[in-house]
């Protein structure tokens, strides 16, 4: 682990991120399960490459879909929260909801490296394999609704494979529902970028929606709400962030280069959509 290459070796930027924030800005992003792990991050080349802004985008991300999966489980109660490319998330440590298993999916390597460092909770459990292969759905309770939380990975891959993933799902889970996060074209221009300075050449990224609602349609879901990421952190923060860094989250919400997308798979009826 003492080199950043490949995909699988983004799990350390987020987990960068979630550091940072939790050090720096704790009444907004606070994740101690976190702080007890940056002790693994290879090396100190993401913190001086990183900007206050990039590491406040990746935890303003995890800000927002912790309160999105909360929010699925207060309205489903018993129900599965399905982590496809779970790196080293610790959403399961931050939520704290007994209703809802956590399932953490990603390549074999990753998955022991997890084991290794994070072990196995009776409600967070881990399961080797390809996202695209759907084989660990048959390792999943699909009787009870399904949140799935694919977060930093959809992009890593081409449009064809998010939109054939998000067919699968449909077919395998009676009810299911999809959050995840994307850029538009600008954005992921800028976000390459960013992979370059942290060294990871080899982990670039190719899918974008500049149009969530067209999206939807071109999948058959129904797009329950795009989220911007900042609006919270603007309100929380104010002038406690730097002034680039204010300048850059107006930017990025006022044109959506980055959002988050809420579809859902078979359970929402048409017309129930949110905009924020």
């Amino acid at each position: 682990m003492s080199k950043l290459h490949g995909v699988s070796d983004t799990l350390f930027i987020p987990l960068a991120a979630r550091v940072f924030a939790s050090k720096k800005f704790p009444e907004y992003f606070y994740d101690e399960k976190a702080l007890a792990l940056e002790k693994y991050i290879p090396d100190n080349s993401i913190q001086k490459k990183s900007s206050e802004y990039s590491f406040m985008a990746s935890a303003a991300r995890y800000y927002n879909l912790d309160e999105m999966v909360r929010a699925f489980i207060k309205d489903n109660g018993a129900s599965t929260i399905v982590c496809p490319g779970a790196g080293l998330e610790t959403a399961f440590y931050r939520v704290h909801e007994k209703a809802a298993v956590f399932y953490e999916i990603d390549l074999p390597d990753v998955i022991a490296a997890r084991r290794a460092i994070l072990g196995e909770q009776p409600n967070d459990r881990v399961i080797a394999g390809n996202m695209f292969d759907m084989e660990w759905a048959e390792h999943i309770d699909r009787s009870v609704p399904a949140l799935l939380v694919v977060s930093g990975v959809f992009q890593y891959f081409k449009e064809d494979d998010v939109v054939q993933f998000i067919g699968n799902v449909k077919k395998t889970f009676a009810k299911a529902e999809l959050v995840f996060d994307a850029t538009n074209e600008t954005g992921i221009t800028y976000a390459n970028n960013y992979v370059k300075k942290t060294g990871n050449t080899g982990a670039l990224m190719h899918f974008f929606v500049n149009d969530s609602a067209e999206f939807a349609k071109r999948t058959g879901t129904t797009l329950i709400e795009e989220r911007v990421f900042f609006t919270d952190a603007r309100k929380m923060l104010k002038k406690k962030l730097g002034l680039y860094t204010r300048l850059a989250m107006k930017v990025v919400d006022d044109k959506k280069r980055a959002v988050l997308v809420h579809l859902g798979m078979n359970s929402v009826q048409a017309g129930d959509i949110r905009h924020d």
